[in-house]
């Protein structure tokens, strides 16, 4: 499973504070700012679609898709089609929710599911979670974050406010569900989508994995509430 933020952002740091390596290997983001002055929160509307909503909107979702991809107009319809195919795939999982932000057009998207510790893995993530997230899906706290779309404009501002639009899609997630930590796994060699999701404040993390090696094809991330 990967988060689909193929356009690496401008990460900044707070005057005076010093960034430290993480176990991804690279610089650790300062925390979220607290807000100063106004900010676009009331700009886009967050809110949450019904199964039936999702397939009346499937067109708007693969174009957002689409419209944040990068590339060609050639990869678009290959890509769109299959985004469009994983979403109805994922759809079916129990627990599925899919929120998208609104001004006068679809401006944003994210989607998961809850991870249970009595149900069934999904394709490529068994084996990769560590003893605490098992803990966690145990209780069922744990949300896997499948995707989050967003705009350009988006991963190149503003990324450490709370009322980033990603950040808010991402927390809206988890609180919706009750979840304490959300989880997401990243290919290694996919680094500008880490990159991208540090800046939003999630966090790799390594080893204690029940089956397989810390340096497998994945990298674990993992976002606290």
């Amino acid at each position: 499973m990967t988060v689909h933020v193929p356009v690496a952002p401008t990460t900044t740091e707070l005057p005076g504070r010093q960034a430290v390596p993480d176990r991804c290997g690279t610089r650790k983001p300062p925390r979220p700012r607290p807000e100063r002055g106004s900010s676009p929160r009331e700009g886009a509307r967050v809110r949450e679609l019904s199964r039936r909503q999702i397939e009346d909107r499937l067109g708007e979702l693969g174009d957002l898709y689409a419209d944040t991809s990068g590339g060609g107009p050639w990869a678009w319809n290959e890509a769109r089609g299959a985004f469009l195919r994983r979403l109805a795939a994922d759809a079916r999982r129990p627990g599925f929710s899919l929120l998208i932000a609104e001004t006068t057009a679809l401006t944003g998207c994210a989607y998961g599911f809850p991870v249970r510790g009595d149900g069934p893995w999904w394709e490529g993530f068994d084996g990769y979670l560590p003893g605490s997230l098992l803990r966690l899906a145990g209780s069922g706290r744990l949300f896997a974050v499948s995707v989050i779309l967003v705009q350009p404009w988006v991963r190149r501002q503003n990324q450490d406010r709370a009322w980033n639009l990603a950040r808010r899609l991402q927390r809206r997630l988890l609180t919706d569900h009750d979840a304490t930590a959300g989880v997401t796994l990243v290919n290694r060699s996919d680094a500008r989508t880490v990159e991208a999701l540090r800046s939003w404040g999630w966090r790799c993390i390594e080893g204690d994995t029940p089956s397989t090696s810390p340096l497998g094809p994945f990298r674990v991330l993992v976002l606290g509430t």
